[in-house]
């Protein structure tokens, strides 16, 4: 039985309109548009005004603010704790509420966001941000321009803006780059360590681990697939961290679609970068921003307090996303399928279509073509290294969920597997054989070599490959660069105070009731287009500055806008540039901008918006500080 020829061969897809593409992306934002002039007038002249709650918080924080500004500082402990403000909770003796505020306002002003937007002249200032947007649209769409790819361009871009800024402070126009704090170290440990963990436990050993996680995603029904690789992204984000998990499994992906043959791999890449997304917005530690707020926020929040408050928006945001993902890829996932409605009945009814029949049949026949005659080598079976690696990961995953330092794990763990593959490849795997064959493939005798006096020399054992020359260099050293370069641009282009500026003119009146309805529909986009422009962690970075005492509610509303705001275009997240460069890594160059974007827009509006909703009208963290007194003076005034 000749297996290739059974292999369905889908038929080439008819190429979408521009209005079949770009439609429900156009849609969408025109109903955002139209929802906000709704809710807050064209002008916004509907904005409501200030309830008494809201002046009474700003008249709070300014007190607040105006206090601790006039106490006395020990400044050789402030020296001494350096990039940090100690504890939330101090003793009375220690100086207790008011202490710790003062702590952490210094923290804010002196590390989180310096704003030096004043010492840039007009020149400066246009001049970095034409550079940053230059460099932003080079990186959303680089085949556009020379193929140099995103890692020469960021790098590119971030030495050009060094240079540029040393020349506006050399003329006057600027004031000093300091490039090195601009590059946060922590994410470049962490995919460094991710990576190396990733490839020790893809190369130690063939069946192992790696091999039974990809199994486990394996269906020969498309939609399954595309809902098993959506269910595992959702889960693994939200219990170790989106970047994880797409660097781990870009790959997986990208094996299952050439193993099935698939024309197109978008949704399957889709399916997983955007849940990866949607779902690491679950938990304190499911992407680095949660971790930031966490560590930025003036209140207290506890793990289980903000993964219940954040489990109905994600859960709804879970779900449109995969329902917008099967409606927009019908085609690719239901193939012979009339429409929706042949989909609901396929999903739910359990019927097939002739040419996903055809599918099953191949997948099958060639599982039974590949199993003939191994039995023993396909038996399922635990290899002593394939249980290592399990209690290796295990270990890994209750080191994430207790709060130990997420790049010491992921770097401890690369290097546990490394020193652990060495010495199976020294000790039990089968020594390389150099043997040489004639044209007819007949193997060849080892040449003899013999010393100037005729005597033969006895061959040494060849020595060892060591792991810098092999699984080492397979590191994306070129990833790191990206970002390094995207740390610079950024990192510069925020020094001019445009983020700053925009959020501020853009949000007019709302400004002091940012997350009441209805200014919280608006935003939430507004938090969403800067994450695109001006990436996530710095926009929560400035919102912790400008808005120093915002509370618990407040900030799981920045958070839930700026994770689901990862998934509106290519640069809108992380995990969304570590897709597409492990899947070009292996030959898949399908994840673009071009094909990222007219799926994105439409789902993460729809998404947010509902999230918003749900979010705003299901929650139980108090919307007031404790810390500030806001919530004893409310519980007072009533």
């Amino acid at each position: 039985m000749d297996i290739e020829r059974q292999t369905t061969k889908q038929p080439p897809m008819k190429k979408a309109s521009s209005l079949r593409t770009w439609g429900p992306a156009m849609i969408a934002v025109a109903l955002v548009l139209l929802v906000n002039a709704v809710l807050l007038g064209p002008t916004g002249n509907r904005i409501p005004s200030l309830t008494e709650k809201h002046i009474n918080f700003r008249n709070l924080a300014d007190a607040r603010t105006n206090t601790i500004t006039t106490m006395e500082a020990d400044l050789a402990a402030d020296y001494a704790r350096g990039k940090s403000f100690g504890s939330r909770h101090l003793s009375e003796e220690e100086g207790g509420v008011m202490e710790y505020t003062r702590r952490r306002h210094r923290y804010l002003g002196e590390y989180v966001h310096i704003d030096v937007s004043d010492q840039f002249s007009a020149l400066g200032k246009w001049s970095v941000s034409l550079i940053y947007f230059a460099f932003w649209v080079f990186l959303m769409f680089p085949n556009w321009f020379l193929p140099i790819g995103r890692p020469g361009i960021a790098l590119g871009g971030g030495l050009s803006m060094v240079v540029w800024r040393y020349a506006l402070q050399v003329a006057g126009h600027g004031p000093f780059f300091d490039a090195e704090k601009v590059i946060i170290m922590e994410p470049l440990f962490l995919l460094f360590g991710l990576m190396l963990t990733t490839i020790y436990l893809e190369k130690m050993e063939r069946g192992g681990l790696f091999d039974k996680l990809r199994d486990s995603l394996d269906d020969p029904v498309n939609w399954k697939r595309s809902a098993k690789i959506m269910a595992m992204s959702t889960i693994g984000s939200a219990a170790v961290m989106n970047d994880s998990v797409v660097l781990i499994f870009s790959a997986v992906v990208v094996d299952l679609c050439v193993r099935h043959k698939v024309a197109n791999s978008m949704p399957y890449l889709l399916s997983l970068a955007t849940t990866a997304n949607i779902g690491s917005a679950l938990t304190l530690t499911g992407n680095p921003q949660n971790i930031l707020i966490v560590s930025l926020a003036y209140d207290d929040i506890g793990w289980l307090e903000f993964a219940g408050n954040m489990f109905v928006p994600v859960m709804a945001a879970t779900l449109i996303n995969g329902i917008i993902m099967f409606i927009y890829y019908g085609a690719e996932l239901f193939p012979g399928s009339s429409g929706f409605g042949e989909n609901f009945g396929i999903m739910f009814a359990g019927n097939r279509t002739p040419e996903m029949l055809a599918q099953e049949h191949a997948y099958y026949a060639r599982q039974a073509a590949t199993t003939e005659g191994k039995e023993e080598a396909t038996s399922g079976g635990w290899s002593v290294w394939s249980r290592i690696q399990v209690v290796i990961v295990i270990i890994f995953l209750i080191c994430f969920g207790v709060g130990l330092d997420v790049c010491v794990t992921s770097i401890v763990a690369g290097a546990i597997l490394m020193c652990i593959a060495a010495y199976k490849r020294q000790h039990f795997d089968p020594r390389p054989t150099m043997v040489e064959y004639d044209a007819e493939g007949n193997p060849l005798p080892p040449k003899k070599t013999y010393d100037i006096d005729g005597n033969e020399i006895e061959p040494e054992d060849a020595e060892l490959v060591t792991e810098s020359e092999t699984t080492l260099t397979e590191v994306d050293y070129g990833l790191l660069m990206l970002f390094i370069g995207q740390f610079l641009l950024i990192g510069s282009f925020n020094d001019t105070g445009v983020p700053q500026a925009f959020f501020n003119v853009t949000m007019g009146g709302c400004a002091d009731q940012m997350t009441s309805v209805p200014c919280v529909y608006w935003f939430v986009m507004i938090i969403t287009v800067l994450s695109n422009i001006a990436s996530n962690v710095p926009v929560c970075q400035m919102l912790a500055a400008t808005f120093p005492y915002a509370s618990p509610y407040d900030w799981l509303q920045v958070s839930f806008s700026a994770t689901i705001a990862g998934n509106l275009t290519m640069l809108g997240s992380a995990a969304n540039m570590i897709v597409a460069f492990q899947a070009a890594k292996v030959g898949d160059r399908t994840f673009t901008s071009e094909r990222h974007a007219p799926f994105g827009i439409p789902s993460t509006i729809v998404c947010l918006y509902v999230g918003t909703f749900l979010l705003s009208t299901f929650h139980f963290i108090p919307e007031c500080s404790e810390k500030l007194g806001e919530c004893e003076a409310q519980a007072g005034g009533n």
